[in-house]
Formats: structure tokens, C-alpha cells, sequence
């Protein structure tokens, strides 16, 4: 009882820590900091915590309550949420990343988030295109698309 109470309180703690980033508008991270704070009440409610004791003992009683018990499905069911919480946090973390590297190489601040302007930088290009200093290459096209999106 003692081990679900503390492992209760572990994952308030993280969720609440979870929506004080939220509120920071780092969702990403915030739905890291989410899938790892469920774990630990993942692992009380599904008895993995309470088998370290008599082992033998302890699986058997284990599997009759995988079948008996429904809290012992919720605990999977809460394991299960707390790694899809997981991969999409890795998912959105990824794009993020890889959309902040490619504005960051088109020359320009990273890429305009909602509510946020992509106002262009004045003195940064004046008019037409300039030709790279290692080959001459005219990148004229690819420069309208980007200026086309407000890239």
C-alpha cells in the first residue's frame, strides 16, 4: 500500500511538472517529462513493483490477478499510454529539429511558430540573388521559393 501511495505521489509531482512546462509553451518536452511520470504508478498498478519479495510466490499471484484483477490491466494500460506519450514526443522533438536545421541553412531564423511572425530581417538581402562564392551556381528559384513561403 505504502509502495502505491509513494509511486501516486511521484507521478503527480512529474505531471504537474509536466503541465508547468506546458504552460511554458514547450510541449515537446512536456509530453516527455508526461511519459515519464506516469511509469512509476504504470508499475504499482500493474504489481511489477510488488514481485521482488518471494518470487516464486509473487508470479503466481501475479498471473491470477493478470486475469482476476482489471486495476492490473489499468496499470498495462497507463505502461501503455506512457510509451506512446514517449514516441510522440520523439516524433514532434525530431521535426522540430530538422525544421529549425533546414530554416537555420536557407539562411534565414529558425521557422516561424504559431502566433509568431516571420518577419524578414532588414539589412540581412537587399533585392535579387547573390552567387554562391564556391561555384557560381544561381539559386534564384530555390531563393523565390523560400521568400515565397516567408522563409
Amino acid at each position: 500500500m505504502l509502495t502505491v501511495t509513494v509511486c501516486a505521489a511521484l507521478s503527480a509531482a512529474g505531471l504537474a511538472v509536466s503541465f508547468l512546462t506546458a504552460w511554458r509553451r514547450r510541449f515537446v518536452a512536456a509530453t516527455r517529462i508526461a511519459a515519464i511520470s506516469l511509469v512509476p504508478i504504470g508499475l504499482a498498478l500493474s504489481g511489477l513493483l510488488g514481485m521482488f519479495g518471494d518470487v516464486a510466490r509473487s508470479i503466481g499471484s501475479w498471473a491470477a490477478d493478470l486475469v482476476l484483477d482489471p486495476g492490473v490491466w489499468i496499470g498495462f494500460g497507463v505502461l501503455a499510454v506512457s510509451v506512446v506519450l514517449y514516441v510522440v514526443a520523439r516524433v514532434a522533438g525530431g521535426r522540430s529539429a530538422r525544421r529549425g536545421r533546414a530554416a537555420e541553412a536557407a539562411g534565414g531564423a529558425p521557422a516561424a511558430g504559431p502566433g509568431r511572425s516571420a518577419a524578414p530581417v532588414e539589412g540581412r538581402r537587399s533585392g535579387g540573388s547573390t552567387p554562391s562564392p564556391g561555384g557560381g551556381e544561381d539559386f534564384s528559384d530555390i531563393e523565390e521559393i523560400l521568400k515565397k513561403h516567408g522563409i
